[in-house]
């Protein structure tokens, strides 16, 4: 027998080996404990660990959690702030140690209102180039310039350009003298320095730089969460981007205000319906928008809001604590009226790090599908609610199938609205 067929016995023998005893249960349930368990203050976890093993305690004798078990599985219950080692005993003998973290209890009040979002940009938004008919042609001094769309102009001469009739003054005396404005422009967060002459527009008999602009945006969308001690609010789970640019805004200030659903434009195959709603008829301002993210705008409430259903902090949900199965929204699709919607959860990613559509989800709700042929544009924001806890939110819908879409998990969300419920546990246990 050669060296090269005694080493493919041996080779053979060793992955046959492997391969059963991964289907050892000794093994298996090593593989089934996690690394580590987060959960908060007053809520349970169920591990599914056999008779076969035992859970010693907490190695450092903080009692955050209490333990208790059956002949097929392990439950924990948080019940103080704090971190732990929990030592997993197997015939005696310790096979494995989970670190256990236990958060503050954390509420939020859900949202699922109709609101109207104002926002405006940091200086002006370039969302084109124009030619100008001069004496010599067509010509645009901003693509002269170098100035791109999608460029945000924050500063003319030195002075600083918040709106876009800041512009104008600037630019007439310039053309004048025919001296050129000395632009501070934002591209890609960096800043870019350069000079326009304005031209004459031989039509007009006025100046002009050859550039669209814009100060502001506004749209619609649905509240997703306050947090009532705070009054620090979340909505719309994804980032509001220009219209014409496709990038997202870069916001100075902004407000939201009340607004009232007047019609739905159904969602098909190919093309996603639309909420079409009006702002409140006194435009009252209800909180500002300091945030604009990847999910969604933030800022602080200046009125409370009701949805008169679930107007009560409800606790909110991990990542790695939602399931599939099913769900519920809360979303407007007539007047100002809050309604609750039966969806389903398809599946969900625990996520360890912020990332957008943790979520895909599906429109069961006959009436819902009545209504508006599933997830339509102006929905997102929706809350998503399981088990009695605010999970996320749904943010965009499948083009190729408006019964479905994506949502985010309320975790993020609540890191951008400054809410950090690690980092607020954290301090407590440094504070006692």
């Amino acid at each position: 027998m050669t060296t090269e067929i005694i080493r493919k016995i041996i080779g053979a023998f060793l992955l046959v080996s492997l391969v059963a005893i991964g289907f050892l249960k000794p093994v298996q349930t090593y593989v089934e404990i996690p690394k580590e368990i987060v959960l908060f203050e007053n809520q349970k976890e169920q591990l599914s660990i056999p008779a076969s093993a035992a859970v010693k305690g907490f190695q450092n004798n903080e009692q955050i959690a209490t333990i208790a078990g059956t002949n097929e599985s392990l439950s924990i219950e948080g019940t103080e702030s704090g971190d732990g080692d929990m030592i997993v005993e197997m015939a005696g003998f310790p096979i494995k140690k989970v670190d256990v973290k236990v958060l503050t209890d954390f509420k939020v009040i859900p949202g699922g209102q109709s609101i109207g979002v104002k926002l405006n940009s940091q200086g002006v938004l370039v969302v084109g180039h124009h030619q100008i008919e001069t004496e010599k042609g067509k010509q645009s001094p901003g693509e002269i310039a170098g100035v791109q769309v999608g460029d945000i102009i924050k500063k003319i001469n030195g002075a600083p350009i918040e709106k876009m009739s800041d512009v104008t003054p600037f630019v007439q005396s310039a053309g004048k003298t025919g001296e050129p404005l000395d632009l501070v422009v934002v591209r890609d967060e960096k800043e870019i320095k350069t000079k326009l002459v304005p031209l004459k527009d031989k039509n007009e008999h006025s100046y002009r730089i050859g550039l669209y602009i814009r100060d502001s945006a506004a749209g619609i969308g649905t509240m997703t969460f306050y947090h009532p001690e705070s009054k620090k609010y979340g909505a719309l789970g994804h980032v509001i981007s220009d219209m014409d640019t496709k990038k997202p805004i870069v916001v100075d200030d902004g407000q939201i205000i009340r607004s009232t659903v007047t019609s739905i434009q159904k969602g098909a195959n190919g093309s996603p319906g639309e909420k079409h709603a009006r702002f409140s008829s006194e435009k009252e301002v209800i909180g500002n928008i300091t945030r604009n993210s990847p999910f969604g705008i933030f800022g602080k409430l200046s009125k409370d809001m009701q949805n008169g259903i679930m107007d009560q902090p409800l606790p909110v949900a991990l990542s790695h604590q939602v399931k599939e199965g099913p769900a519920q929204i809360l979303t407007v699709v007539d007047n100002d009226e809050v309604q609750l919607f039966d969806i389903e959860i398809v599946s969900t990613v625990p996520q360890k790090f912020p990332a957008t559509k943790g979520m895909v989800l599906k429109v069961t709700d006959p009436e819902l599908l009545k209504k508006t042929g599933g997830i339509v544009q102006g929905m997102s924001g929706s809350p998503i609610i399981q088990d009695g806890k605010v999970i996320g939110a749904v943010t965009h819908v499948f083009v190729n199938d408006p019964t479905s879409g994506y949502g985010v998990h309320i975790e993020w969300m609540l890191n951008e609205a400054g809410l950090d419920i690690y980092e607020e546990s954290s301090e407590e246990r440094k504070a006692s």
